[in-house]
């Protein structure tokens, strides 16, 4: 009797574990919701004021462009066979990780929330960018870069002329420099690689 209600007691934890286990397994669906509209979302909802809306939209923007040349920094330190394309994806890798560090540490004092990954639009980018080969991977990783530090510029500028905070400002001000030197070394390599 004692060993047939054992048996019963296991079969029953048995299945109530595998019923857990599937149900699990059921409901974690894969993150299909885009990191970058997400903290936009959280922001949004956070603050009242448009004023810290944009100031915490300007963190979650820098957040990604960080991410992004990390990202396609990694990949073309990995991919390239140009030794002056795998020095300034080395260079971007670097500087854009301490950027993210400090960015990070600023929208934390802040309260903002920021992506912990790259949006939709720069993984696409990434792909896109991955399928290239040879001297075309080169080519396409300098204009993605050209492209990608123009627009960045553009938005640091506004940023610390607009922004109300002033840690805000200050931060975006300091990075300009190191931006606007990354675009002139995009510039060379892209004419390095332009002549191959």
């Amino acid at each position: 009797m004692k060993k047939h209600i054992k048996v019963r007691a296991t079969f029953f934890i048995t299945t109530l574990i595998m019923a857990t286990l599937i149900t699990t397994s059921c409901s974690d669906k894969p993150k299909t919701d885009d990191a970058t509209k997400v903290a936009a979302d959280e922001n949004n909802a956070k603050f009242d004021n448009k004023k810290l809306e944009k100031d915490a939209q300007f963190l979650v923007d820098a957040t990604e462009i960080n991410l992004e040349e990390i990202q396609l920094g990694q990949l073309a330190q990995e991919k390239s066979s140009n030794a002056d394309v795998k020095q300034l994806a080395k260079m971007m890798v670097t500087a854009h990780s301490s950027s993210l560090k400090s960015v990070t540490a600023l929208a934390k004092k802040k309260l903002v929330t920021i992506p912990d990954s790259t949006s939709a639009k720069a993984q696409s980018a990434y792909t896109e960018l991955s399928a290239k080969t040879g001297n075309d991977f080169d080519k396409s990783y300098c204009a993605m870069m050209v492209d990608g530090h123009k627009n960045a510029i553009a938005r640091f500028e506004k940023e610390s002329t607009e922004s109300r905070d002033m840690d805000i400002k200050d931060w975006s001000t300091t990075m300009l420099p190191d931006l606007r030197k990354h675009l002139d070394h995009v510039f060379a390599c892209q004419k390095k690689c332009e002549k191959m």
